[in-house]
């Protein structure tokens, strides 16, 4: 079982949700913060409540989906800390609009905030992991990144695109002492949906029922550090609808009914 206490925790979306209550869960563990989101005022509070189990806790503003300017944010990061030993990719955005409702550019810009700005820092970060031959890697993906699901294409296809990497980032990384771990989470009681992309680029602001009714973040966040101490590859986390991945798997005809019907 892994010890985290001291240990260098950077965590992105940290100012609600998952990335939220990780950040609570880690400073129980005693481990050092950074937590980085693009609202700095929620930071401040959550940084406030952190400090209350851990001594440390860095505040790093940012819009992850700026990646030209992710390497200044790195250096700044690393000036203050000496080292990352976790990275925890949680920043993102769901959607709520058909393909056919959808341009385009909104399509780009969930794939370069859900994909390419989570390659980019986790490139980064790295480097250093490597020089250091120790480090761990988490990124949470959806169970959307296991099956298709109406009114998510983009979404969804950012987190295949977030499977397919870090599966074939933790067989690259197999020497070098740096763990890799996959969260796929379900329906947890979160503001993903207020917050979804529509095909006109504004809000959803709407709470999906499903939303409503899921699994609390902090027990969430509470199996993530766990499977994060036990160095586990892969954690599903939710509640029945977790099964969606076992019956596309292994049903898919069932699969393809289900997902049929939710589009009527």
């Amino acid at each position: 079982m892994k010890n985290l206490k001291e240990k260098i925790v950077w965590i992105t979306g940290a100012s609600s949700g998952i990335g939220e209550e990780l950040a609570y869960a880690f400073a129980r563990e005693g481990a050092f913060l950074v937590i980085s989101a693009r609202n700095a005022v929620k930071l401040e509070q959550v940084k406030r409540k952190c400090l209350n189990d851990t001594p440390r806790c860095w505040v790093h503003p940012f819009d992850l989906s700026k990646t030209n300017h992710l390497d200044e944010l790195v250096r700044s990061v690393l000036k203050q800390t000496g080292r990352i030993d976790l990275l925890i990719n949680n920043a993102g955005r769901s959607q709520r609009s058909f393909a056919s409702d959808t341009p385009l550019e909104i399509d780009r810009a969930l794939m370069e905030l859900n994909f390419f700005s989570v390659v980019a820092l986790t490139k980064l970060v790295l480097s250093g992991m490597i020089k250091n031959q120790a480090g761990h890697l988490v990124v949470i993906s959806s169970i959307t990144g296991k099956f298709g699901f109406p009114m998510r294409t983009a979404y969804s296809a950012s987190k295949h695109a977030v499977q397919g990497y870090f599966e074939s980032l933790r067989a690259e990384l197999s020497g070098h002492n740096i763990h890799v771990t996959i969260v796929s989470p379900g329906r947890i009681k979160t503001n993903i949906s207020l917050n979804a992309l529509t095909g006109n680029g504004t809000s959803y602001n709407k709470m999906d029922s499903g939303q409503q009714q899921g699994m609390p973040a902090k027990v969430c966040a509470s199996r993530i550090v766990r499977a994060i101490k036990k160095e586990r590859k892969e954690l599903l986390v939710g509640r029945k609808e977790i099964l969606m991945v076992y019956i596309r798997r292994f049903i898919p005809g069932l699969y393809h009914k289900i997902v049929a019907k939710l589009n009527n």
